[in-house]
C-alpha cells in the first residue's frame, strides 16, 4: 500500500473531527451543538478503525489458528471501538435530555438568549 492509503484514515479522522469543531464553534443552536459533538465523535470511531485496521488479517478467534499462522486484528481495539460508540450514545442522549429542559425553563434553545447563563 502507498503512503497515502496508510495515512488517508488519519486524514479523515481529522477532517471529520474539525468540520464538528466549526460547527460547534459557529452554532446558534443548542441541539445543532449536541450534533456537532456528535460528529466529532463520530472522527473517533474512523480513528479507532484506522488504528485497528491490519491488512490481510483476520478475526482474534483462535478455534481455528495455529499460533502464528496469520496476522489477526487487535481486539482491545474491537473493545475500544464498541465502547466508544455507547459513550457517544449516552453522552448525546444526556445532552439532548439538557437542552429539552433548558427549552422548558428558559423557553429558548438560542445560547445568546440565556442570560442567565451570563456572568
Amino acid at each position: 500500500m502507498t503512503t497515502l492509503t496508510h495515512v488517508l484514515p488519519y486524514l479523515i479522522a481529522a477532517w471529520v473531527f474539525l468540520a464538528g469543531c466549526y460547527g460547534l464553534a459557529t452554532s446558534r443552536d443548542l441541539i445543532h451543538a449536541v450534533g456537532c459533538l456528535s460528529v466529532c465523535q463520530a472522527a473517533t470511531y474512523v480513528l479507532l478503525l484506522a488504528v485497528g485496521y491490519r491488512d490481510g488479517a483476520t478475526a482474534p478467534v483462535f478455534s481455528d489458528l495455529a499460533p502464528g499462522s496469520r496476522p489477526v486484528v487487535d481486539p482491545v481495539v474491537q473493545a475500544l471501538a464498541l465502547t466508544d460508540v455507547v459513550v457517544g450514545a449516552t453522552v448525546t442522549a444526556l445532552l439532548l435530555a439538557l437542552v429539552v429542559q433548558v427549552a422548558k425553563r428558559h423557553g429558548t434553545v438560542d445560547p445568546d438568549e440565556l442570560s442567565e447563563l451570563r456572568g
